[in-house]
């Protein structure tokens, strides 16, 4: 692609987050949000193959569908109320709307369908925007509305966290693996949101970091299933050596960085009450752990000749930038003790 038109393209996703970010009117962050959808667009069709072609399609349509959702909640919020504010947001019918429609925007489940097959027709640094950076701004609108009946936020989360694990057990594709582990994860954040926002952000950063290291490893490897993860050793050994660490982050397991978000959310929800629900939780993270374990077992504890089905790589020097993937990779794994400090950074 064009750089000049790719600067202009990042220029339009970092605006519309931005605008979404900054705005106190429905209407500007509707605005902020469908900036973001046109923005992407190009870049996911920018291969021009039929499945990229199909998934930017599907992900039009569904974002489109959201996005005309929430504008006719906020109009029929106007209407009833008289208010624009996002903040004001207090009738019952548009918040919940507002809350499905942006549910559909960032892929909760049962809104979740079209995530795992956009995600698959895409190349690993467009799914790596769309996991990470295209979360932001619907993030910061259920943020800011308070819904007043908690019990569709911990419907939503709790079928995110089981649908996520269940859903990526199956699968031999790591951008779908990627798609149902992002689905848990936002039913992790979302579970906890009406209770304690900071530590939603907490477990949104930590979400960013381990997810981009993942989609990192992958690209630096140009793995796209299963088969081709089992000869990266051939390729980076440091790094896959490193890998299983990032994926049982990823999992929740300690000492790594991924256990801190869990156990935090688990400690709130008994807090609250909500001992059951924390179970349950804790329960469909076992379901996430057994994938990003079957990943781990196949990058990592087969050795050549019993290796699973591939040919060995050739081993060429990357492009790649290794920055990014070193620091992402550092603090995936080794954030855990500085949980305290962070809680009380992201602590208003």
């Amino acid at each position: 692609m064009n750089p000049y038109i790719l600067a202009i393209l990042l220029f339009g996703l970092g605006l519309g987050t931005t605008i979404t970010f900054a705005s106190s009117h429905w209407l500007l962050a509707w605005m902020g949000l469908e900036m973001n959808t046109l923005a992407i667009i190009p870049l996911m069709a920018q291969h021009h193959h039929p499945r990229a072609v199909e998934a930017t399609t599907k992900y039009f349509l569904t974002q489109a569908a959201a996005a005309a959702t929430l504008l006719f909640a906020s109009i029929t919020n106007a209407w009833l109320t008289g208010q624009w504010e996002i903040q004001q947001i207090t009738h019952p019918l548009p918040t919940t709307m507002i809350t499905l429609a942006l549910a559909l925007k960032i892929g909760l489940a049962p809104l979740h369908a079209w995530l795992p097959e956009v995600l698959q027709g895409l190349d690993l640094t467009t799914g790596l925007i769309l996991s990470t950076w295209q979360k932001l701004a619907p993030f910061a609108l259920i943020l800011q509305i308070q819904p007043s009946n908690s019990t569709t936020l911990i419907i939503l989360g709790l079928a995110s966290t089981l649908i996520g694990g269940w859903g990526g057990l199956n699968q031999t594709q790591l951008r779908k693996i990627l798609a149902y582990s992002s689905i848990a994860h936002l039913g992790w954040m979302i579970l906890v949101l009406q209770f304690s926002p900071s530590i939603t952000l907490l477990t949104l950063l930590t979400y960013l970091i381990m997810t981009s290291s993942t989609f990192l490893v992958f690209k630096l490897n140009k793995s796209t299933n299963i088969n081709t993860l089992a000869t990266s050793w051939a390729k980076a050994p440091a790094l896959t050596a490193l890998t299983p660490l990032i994926l049982l982050s990823l999992g929740g397991l300690p000492p790594l960085t991924g256990f801190m978000p869990k156990w935090l959310i688990l400690q709130e929800l008994t807090k609250q009450g909500l001992a059951p629900t924390a179970t349950l939780a804790a329960l469909s993270a076992l379901l996430s752990l057994y994938f990003y374990l079957r990943l781990s077992y196949a990058m990592t504890l087969t050795i050549s000749p019993n290796s699973l089905l591939g040919t060995a790589p050739w081993r060429l020097p990357s492009t790649q930038l290794t920055y990014p993937l070193a620091t992402s990779t550092a603090l995936t794994i080794c954030l855990l003790p500085l949980t305290p400090a962070i809680s009380a950074l992201l602590t208003p």
